[in-house]
């Protein structure tokens, strides 16, 4: 029976308490394949259709969300798939969450989607509450101040924005005025008035394709080539050896390696009047290859902006909303104190970034744009917080990413040829494999056994599930994983 058909029915039946929690309809038993290669022929179909409107060599297939359920994608082609990438990291709840279905069959909450506001000057009457209410009851201990916008990479830009003014606020005085002489400047983008200032990044980091965010970007050249950039300095973001309990001394030297670096940057830039304003950085760099760093090398990096009086940006567009088992992933780190701006977007369902009062603006407009976020995504993480808090989701990412750990793990020991240096935190997982080509061959071979997984850097394959990713499901991506592996001739 064709899925969509198979769904139909499903959608009468009574669902178990479990589906009650955590999908609209019965999950399927397992993944299935209907057509003899994903794509199938009706993707290929829509592609070349969508190929003739804009460029469309990224997309994978055609999705058929209306038959979407829990932690299974449905494509056009009729087959269901175990979704362990949910649309880059963006779906906290998975496909078609009965609590976010019912958003929007209140009256109320679809004037505020018809209605969309600029929120700069006419924020709808609730607005503060509801910032008050649920993105605050989310902060990072210690950022009390919040600005929201529509996604990552606009995120980090304003973010980037806030932090120069306020360093040049500090440099200038608290009380001080514009001269005359940076007021005509920056209109010219000269100094004084357009400041010689850089933010230091590192080495494999990505932080969106915005002019100001793709200096900070430094995973992969197809982001930044042919577009002008900005003079900004790039530091080596720890290359650990797996497994860390037997690497230990070398991860230990690997991390005042880069530390050493950093400050010889910092350094460096100062002599060059391009004085580092700020350190932007990923508690786990995903795009660039999972790779990751040690709470150590994190309390260094924050002691070494403390010592220069320049900001830390924590950039958790991918790691905050709950897949590392903490709702925020440096949490993992106990720095001593909260760093200065955390960037937010993904699971969180808009942008935006908190931050404390001392980076706050003194001077209307300086980070504005229309929109300023968007109160319909706020109604959806309103729905979103409250499910992970009632279902003990951050509990469930441990459980079940465990399972999926430890099976990575055995994997290592058993196809020692093929794959290693399984890594991360609750579901928030990585392993690598020998060259480009294999890790391409996995994850290709993965989707024809009906799981969606990802690449990240270069020989990177990442696993980005739900938070209602169950310990089942984990033994399904480990048993097709498996048999892929088992496959593979070298």
């Amino acid at each position: 029976m064709h899925v969509a058909v198979t769904l139909q029915i499903l959608r009468a039946t009574k669902a178990s308490k479990f589906v009650k929690y955590f999908t609209t309809l019965p999950e399927p038993k397992e993944p299935t394949i209907m057509s003899a290669a994903v794509p199938g022929p009706k993707s290929l179909e829509l592609k070349e259709k969508l190929g003739g409107v804009q460029m469309a060599e990224t997309v994978q297939f055609f999705v058929d969300y209306e038959c979407a359920t829990g932690n299974y994608l449905c494509d056009v082609d009729g087959n269901v798939m175990l979704d362990t990438f949910m649309q880059i990291g963006s779906m906290p709840l998975g496909y078609n969450h009965p609590r976010l279905l019912g958003v929007f069959n209140n009256a109320k909450n679809v004037k505020t989607l018809v209605n969309r506001p600029a929120l700069g000057y006419f924020p709808g009457k609730d607005w503060a509450t509801k910032l008050e209410n649920i993105l605050k009851e989310v902060a990072p201990k210690g950022l009390d101040n919040i600005t929201t916008m529509m996604c990552g990479s606009c995120a980090n830009e304003h973010a980037y924005k806030n932090i120069f003014i306020t360093y040049m606020r500090k440099k200038r005085g608290e009380d001080a005025c514009f001269t005359n002489e940076e007021i005509e400047s920056a209109m010219r983008n000269c100094p004084p008035g357009a400041p010689n200032l850089s933010l230091l990044s590192f080495k494999g980091a990505f932080h969106g394709r915005t002019m100001g965010a793709l200096a900070t970007t430094r995973s992969k050249y197809m982001h930044k080539i042919d577009i002008p950039s900005l003079d900004w300095p790039m530091a080596p973001f720890p290359n650990y050896k797996y497994p860390l309990d037997e690497y230990e001394r070398c991860n230990k030297a690997e991390d005042k390696r880069c530390l050493a670096q950093v400050e010889d940057l910092i350094e460096a830039y100062c002599k060059k009047e391009k004085h580092v304003a700020g350190i932007v950085v990923e508690p786990i760099q995903s795009e660039g290859g999972d790779n990751h760093a040690s709470p150590e090398f994190f309390q260094q990096l924050q002691c070494i902006c403390k010592k220069n009086d320049i900001s830390l940006l924590f950039d958790e567009v991918q790691t905050g909303g709950g897949g590392t088992g903490k709702f925020w992933c440096h949490e993992h780190f106990d720095l001593p104190s909260p760093p200065d701006v955390v960037t937010f977007s993904k699971k969180l369902q808009l942008g935006g970034f908190f931050h404390t009062s001392d980076f706050r603006p003194r001077e209307p407009l300086r980070i504005f744009n229309t929109w300023l976020g968007d109160p319909a995504k706020i109604l959806l993480l309103e729905q979103i917080v409250t499910v992970i808090k009632e279902d003990k989701l951050l509990e469930q990412v441990e459980k079940a990413g465990k399972v999926l750990k430890t099976g990575l793990l055995q994997f290592e020991k058993d196809y020692p040829h093929l794959v290693n240096s399984t890594r991360g935190r609750g579901t928030y997982l990585a392993i690598s494999s020998g060259t480009p080509e294999l890790r391409d061959t996995i994850v290709g071979n993965l989707r024809k056994l009906g799981i969606i997984t990802a690449g990240c850097g270069e020989q990177s394959i990442r696993f980005r599930p739900a938070l209602i990713f169950q310990e089942r499901h984990a033994d399904i991506v480990l048993d097709r994983l498996r048999k892929v592996l088992s496959e593979i001739k070298i």
